[in-house]
C-alpha cells in the first residue's frame, strides 16, 4: 500500500509550485527502481499514466473501469505452496509495478472503502489513508495542512 501513496502523492505542490517525482527521466527512473520496478522509460511512461487514472478515480471523477486498460496482458496463475494457495501475477516486466499499484487500490477499496482521499486542503495535491478507527481523517498531515486549516479558520473568525 505504501506504493500506492507513494505513486499518488509523487507531484505536490510546494509552496506553490508543483513538483514532480516522475517529471525528470532520470528522477523518475531512479524512483522506480526504489520502488521494485526496472526503470525504463517505457515503465515511467505507465507510471505517469497510472498516477493521473488513480488520482481521477480516487477524487471520483472517473469510474474504476478506467484502470482497465493498465490491466491488459496481466494474468493470475494459481500456485500451490507449502503455505498453501497463492495467485502468481504474470505481468509485462515495465507493467509490473503499475499492476502493483492498480492491484494495492483495489485492496485498499475492498478491505477499508472510502479511506483512501485527497487532502481535505484544497491547496493541497495529497492523498491519505485514514487509518483511523473514527474514519475523520481530513488532511494528508495534521502538522501541515491540518494547521494551516485551522489557523486560517481561527483567522477568519476572529477577524
Amino acid at each position: 500500500m505504501d506504493v500506492l501513496l507513494d505513486l499518488l502523492n509523487s507531484r505536490p505542490l510546494i509552496n506553490g509550485e508543483e513538483r514532480d517525482a516522475l517529471g525528470d527521466p532520470a528522477a523518475g527512473m531512479r524512483w522506480a527502481r526504489e520502488r521494485g520496478g526496472e526503470g525504463s522509460l517505457a515503465e515511467l511512461a505507465l507510471l505517469r499514466e497510472t498516477r493521473d487514472a488513480l488520482r481521477d478515480v480516487v477524487c471520483g471523477d472517473t469510474s474504476p473501469a478506467a484502470l482497465s486498460p493498465l490491466l491488459e496482458g496481466v494474468h493470475q496463475t494459481p500456485e500451490i505452496t507449502s503455505d498453501g494457495l497463492q495467485w502468481m501475477v504474470e505481468t509485462p516486466p515495465n507493467a509490473r509495478l503499475t499492476v502493483e499499484v492498480v492491484i494495492a487500490w483495489a485492496a485498499v477499496e475492498e478491505q477499508m472503502p472510502g479511506r483512501l482521499r485527497p487532502c481535505a486542503n484544497g491547496e493541497c495535491r495529497l492523498f491519505l489513508l485514514d487509518r483511523s478507527r473514527a474514519n475523520r481523517a481530513r488532511w494528508c498531515s495534521m502538522a501541515v495542512c491540518g494547521n494551516r486549516e485551522k489557523a486560517r479558520r481561527h483567522y477568519e473568525r476572529t477577524r
